[in-house]
């Protein structure tokens, strides 16, 4: 009863071209680090292998995320919690097409040291394992349950790499110096630590969320001091949780005013604005394109990711002016205006122009060379 054959694996071998990775998704099925029950995503389904086995194999070897946590371990996971509290999940095993997608960007070379932020249920730890020997990779894993159970999975599988609890922007300076580090959660800000742990030549892989509407691979090389490298697609990743935003209240004097750019054409604008937006305003989320059901208007949300300012934006259906509401010590709606323009003042270079370097003064966003960073909207 349900499908328990080598099948499954072989199936998500086909997710990618690299003969070594093929090889490792046979030699760490996925089932092994599932457990037994979980939230299919996409599309929404609750699993229960006690209760429908053949749903829970077929969701194990589809190319679709499997929720395994929500609210950190404090709330247990149900078919309605997990349902009710999107906004709360906190572990998952990732869509086996992005993990692929990371680990070929990786590109470990054989006896490559790496360092993984965010071993989880220990399926990618296991993936880098059989490649490369469990003795080369280290895993950190700030959730002590979480990393118990990512033991147990490991062990049975056959695999013991160094694993780790504690905050992983911090890396591993014990295991160091690495030739690759592998970044499994979102983050907005690429920890410095990282750099400083790798090898020159070294290869960094994390998915950048930086707030801005969307998420971005990005692959860094060190070059000693620093790391630099390009946005290699998208990407959509649980935070890192030491660089979770807290959600601050809507609070103190509107101020009311008219747009003066149409926040349709803002919202419609490519990938590369999204990246333009992490060096022109940092730390500035943007939440767009939402249709309100009772009365067809649009709306745009901002807010300052650690502050207080916040900016309301309500398109009326039948066009024209939009009005702003901005509160906080920022004019946020103003501020993202001026950097539209300016984007669109580049000619509106898609994601591809865009790249980061990261050295010990932080993270730093260029458009087509290392040379020509972005800076703040003033």
């Amino acid at each position: 009863m349900g499908e328990q054959t080598p099948a499954g694996p072989e199936r998500l071998a086909e997710l990618t071209d690299d003969d070594a990775w093929k090889q490792a998704l046979r030699d760490v099925p996925r089932h092994m680090f599932t457990p037994e029950t979980a939230l299919a995503f996409p599309p929404m389904e609750w699993l229960d292998r006690s209760v429908d086995p053949d749903a829970w194999w077929a969701a194990v070897y589809r190319n679709t995320s499997l929720i395994t946590q929500i609210d950190d371990g404090a709330t247990e996971l149900t078919r309605d919690s997990a349902t009710r509290k999107v906004w709360a999940w906190s572990s998952s095993l990732s869509e086996p097409g992005a993990v692929l997608a990371f680990l070929d960007l990786l590109d470990p070379y054989p006896g490559d040291r790496v360092l993984e932020v965010g071993t989880g249920s220990g399926w990618t730890a296991g993936l880098l394992s059989a490649r490369l020997g469990s003795d080369n990779v280290t895993s950190v894993e700030v959730d002590e349950q979480l990393a118990k159970t990512a033991a147990a999975n490991l062990a049975e599988s056959g695999f013991e790499p160094h694993l780790r609890i504690g905050d992983g922007a911090q890396g591993c300076a014990e295991q160091a110096p690495f030739d690759r580090v592998h970044v499994t959660c979102g983050v907005a800000s690429i920890p410095y630590p990282w750099v400083e742990q790798m090898r020159p030549g070294g290869v960094l892989v994390a998915p950048w969320m930086h707030g801005a509407r969307e998420g971005f691979r990005v692959r860094l090389v060190s070059v000693g001091d620093a790391a630099v490298g390009r946005v290699c697609g998208g990407a959509s990743y649980m935070m890192l949780r030491s660089q979770r935003a807290p959600l601050s209240p809507i609070e103190g004097d509107k101020r009311n005013a008219a747009t003066r750019v149409d926040p349709r054409r803002i919202d419609q604008a490519n990938s590369g604005f999204s990246l333009a937006l992490a060096g022109l305003l940092p730390g500035v989320s943007i939440k767009g394109g939402v249709i309100n059901r009772t009365d067809d208007t649009f709306r745009m949300s901002l807010r300052e990711l650690h502050s207080d300012s916040h900016a309301i934006v309500i398109q009326p259906a039948s066009g024209g002016e939009a009005e702003v509401s901005q509160t906080g010590s920022r004019n946020l709606w103003d501020e993202l205006e001026a950097a539209y323009l300016t984007w669109v003042g580049w000619g509106g270079p898609d994601q591809d122009r865009f790249g980061l370097t990261v050295d010990a003064t932080g993270q730093h966003v260029w458009l087509d060379s290392p040379d020509n960073r972005i800076t703040e909207v003033q």
